[in-house]
């Protein structure tokens, strides 16, 4: 079946926070075709495009054994927690190539398609993920950070962290890690001069002056939504008990709610979730932005309607599109 102005929703394929935002664009009557890119490694998932051949610049067909989604048609994507095929019974070599292949060929005809909105553009995601651009861009527009020492220099991190007293470190970017077949993730972690040595030269590391905090703040930004909960849990890494946190609804000042609307322009994000640190004199620290952030677990918590909101941006497609796409 070949679907009218769809959304397509690029996800793996158990993913709640997508199955929420789908339901709600049922509701709307949108139609939505779901896709994982693993998928077309094992032939689930076939996309055709054509250029040169059609009055579009790019029109065909993304199909999965059930739907199909016409690429001049594509109301808009939402690109949530796609992965991408392995390729596990090829070679290495041919694994890779054939990776490629799929991430040019699949995500290439995506990108070639106009007046399409994403939530959010992979690209774009990729661009706003690094938080020494992060970092930079939050002092730019007035808010406050904490002093942050990014290096692979034993000398530098020791003197940094002399100088402050009270220093964590944690990753530049998480990425899947496992050891004896365990599957790990890092937190931020207090660290001491003592504790640095010469493998810190291996690889960049990030230092950063722990703030005196009494709670988090998590915003959601979707659109022209925010959405602002304050997280108590006394814990200096909140992710690593999600039991002993509790949660409250907040409003945030009209100048930091302009302010993180701003910064997700600057990126060109339509959305994206913020972490920041609340001292003990209620000024809120800016700690990163995730593009891509979890949220699910808010809306259960709170009541917050985020899935809602996601479905809204998505239902209203680009607006700058041109006529012939929005009807």
């Amino acid at each position: 079946m070949t679907e009218e102005r769809p959304v397509l929703v690029a996800t793996e394929s158990a993913d709640i926070t997508a199955d929420m935002v789908i339901a709600h664009l049922n509701r709307r009557g949108v139609p939505v075709v779901r896709f994982n890119p693993a998928d077309m490694g094992d032939g689930r998932l076939t996309v055709s495009a054509r250029f040169g051949t059609c009055p579009v610049p790019v029109a065909g067909q993304v199909r999965t054994p059930s739907r199909a989604a016409a690429l001049e048609r594509i109301r808009a994507v939402y690109w949530r927690r796609p992965v991408w095929p392995a390729f596990e019974g090829l070679a290495d070599a041919d694994a890779r190539f054939a990776a490629a292949q799929v991430r040019h060929g699949l995500g290439g005809t995506l990108y070639a398609v106009d007046g399409v909105r994403w939530v959010n553009h992979p690209l774009r995601n990729a661009a706003a993920d690094y938080k020494p651009a992060q970092l930079a861009l939050a002092q730019r527009l007035g808010l406050t950070i904490p002093p942050t020492l990014v290096t692979n220099d034993p000398d530098e991190a020791r003197a940094f962290i002399a100088a402050h007293g009270q220093v964590i470190t944690k990753t530049l970017r998480w990425t899947p890690y496992e050891r004896d077949g365990v599957g790990l993730t890092s937190w931020a972690e207090p660290v001491t001069a003592e504790e640095v040595d010469d493998t810190l030269r291996i690889t960049p590391h990030l230092f950063q002056v722990r703030v005196d905090k009494v709670a988090d703040l998590r915003v959601q930004v979707v659109g022209g939504h925010v959405f602002a909960v304050r997280i108590e849990s006394g814990l200096l890494d909140w992710r690593r008990d999600y039991s002993a946190l509790t949660y409250s609804v907040v409003d945030l000042p009209d100048r930091l709610d302009r302010t993180l609307r701003h910064y997700l322009d600057r990126f060109g994000l339509a959305s994206g979730s913020f972490d920041l640190a609340v001292d003990r004199d209620g000024v809120p620290h800016w700690l990163e932005l995730n593009p891509n952030g979890q949220w699910g677990w808010l809306e259960e918590r709170t009541g917050l309607e985020m899935a809602a909101a996601f479905a809204a941006l998505l239902s209203e497609g680009d607006l700058d599109a041109p006529a012939r796409n929005r009807r």
